[in-house]
């Protein structure tokens, strides 16, 4: 037999376990390297901020993914950097050795030099971070209920709910905000919920770029019909966590700016030995090699590959998965002798876009999922192809039946169990 190459995937993403299950079934010892022991449905993490999942339903332990694959070992480590001389990735456990290395390591959020905005807002790119914001979330409505009724303008900063950036984030997290508050409405008798604010702002003149401008002009109806204060050609310059100033003048007084504006490679990728661009990405030929390098790769969000496309890839799912897949074979072709220029060139399908705006409300702009006919909707239409397609790609059957579920309770009742606040309160 020969001897098996080691592949080491930082990161346990979509891209990162797709390539790992695909690369288990060779002849190679794989190991995969994250910090967290868990690999994270990101698309879901607004549910979870806004009390209509639990944690368990959107997490999943990367080792049970590989639990018959006795190739694959998983790593609890943070990545720092690699030395391409030595073919070391550097963690902050030491150095591990490979033959092929992958960077899969995902993104962060984006705050494009706005330092205090970084300081004062909340994010929405970990778990952690969900966690935090559901407990904020409700925390505010507490913290309303008990500041003295002459104190207006203290009540209000509770009560206004600011969101900066109009992509599927954004969006998503403004209709599910807005249904949250619905739940609150039976339970804070002593609130005057006319003065509760949801407010989105985002910097472009348009929101959701990945549809056609109906759709687009369908999800800011939607949302200001259920009450979201939409307001595009609006930048954020400054937020000191109870102020929020805007170009052109104008403040906001809240408590709540929830971050949700762009995103950006993890920090250590500036330390892999390749050239990355302003988001901190590191570029790739073609066949998904580092510039430079005959043995490292990198996909997904921290990957910027821009061949025959205007702008590089977006940071969505669908890239990582087939990224995956193309690394896949070109590192196997690499094991059977060939030469880094004779490797297969990635060409991405794209599948289209979609993104939920409210309880029964979405969007969407490509192929009906199993039947692959394109198709632009919204409405229910949409959300239904938006549902099944969140249930496929969710890991483990106990997440499909819980979550199915709850969405359906969730539908017909708009009930949120999850109303836990799981911080101490000032």
């Amino acid at each position: 037999m020969a001897e098996q190459k080691h592949v080491v995937i930082v990161g346990a993403g979509f891209g990162g376990v797709c390539l790992a299950k695909e690369l288990a079934k060779e002849n190679v010892r794989i190991t995969l390297v994250d910090r967290h022991n868990y690999h994270l449905f990101q698309p879901l993490l607004y549910q979870v901020a806004t009390a209509v999942l639990a944690v368990p339903e959107i997490a999943y332990p990367t080792r049970a993914f590989f639990k018959h694959n006795k190739n694959v070992e998983f790593q609890l480590a943070s990545a720092e950097g690699v030395d391409q001389e030595r073919k070391v990735l550097l963690t902050n456990h030491g150095e591990i050795a490979y033959d092929y290395l992958v960077l899969a390591a995902g993104a962060t959020t984006n705050f494009f030099g706005n330092e205090s905005g970084a300081q004062n807002s909340y994010p929405m790119k970990s778990l952690q971070e969900a966690i935090a914001l559901r407990s904020h979330l409700v925390h505010e409505f507490e913290r309303a209920a008990r500041v003295n009724e002459t104190d207006d303008d203290e009540r209000q900063r509770h009560l206004n709910f600011v969101i900066v950036g109009g992509g599927a984030t954004g969006i998503e997290l403004a209709g599910a905000i807005i249904e949250l508050i619905d739940v609150f409405k039976k339970e804070y008798h002593s609130l005057d919920f006319s003065r509760v604010h949801v407010i989105l702002l985002e910097a472009m003149g348009s929101v959701l770029p990945m549809v056609p401008p109906d759709l687009q002009q369908k999800t800011i109806d939607v949302l200001r019909k259920k009450g979201v204060d939409v307001r595009l050609n609006t930048a954020v310059t400054d937020y000191d966590g109870s102020t929020l100033s805007l170009k052109g003048g104008d403040v906001i007084p809240t408590k709540t700016v929830i971050w949700a504006a762009g995103v950006r490679a993890q920090d250590f990728i500036k330390d892999c030995g390749g050239e990355v661009d302003r988001a901190g990405r590191i570029i790739v030929e073609e066949n998904l090699l580092v510039r430079g390098s005959d043995c490292v790769f990198a996909i997904g969000d921290c990957a910027n590959f821009q061949h025959g496309t205007e702008r590089p890839l977006p940071t969505v799912a669908p890239v990582a998965t087939q990224e995956a897949l193309q690394v896949g074979r070109n590192i196997m072709a690499l094991i059977h002798g060939k030469k880094p220029e004779e490797l297969g060139r990635f060409v991405y399908q794209d599948l289209g876009a979609m993104a939920t705006i409210a309880r029964g409300e979405a969007v969407m702009n490509g192929p009906i999922p199993v039947i692959g006919i394109n198709m632009k909707a919204s409405g229910f239409i949409a959300w239904t192809a938006w549902m099944f397609v969140h249930l496929m790609r969710l890991a483990g059957k106990y997440a499909n039946f819980t979550v199915m579920m709850k969405w359906i309770w969730n539908y017909i009742l708009g009930k949120r169990l999850a109303r836990i606040i799981l911080t101490k309160m000032e």
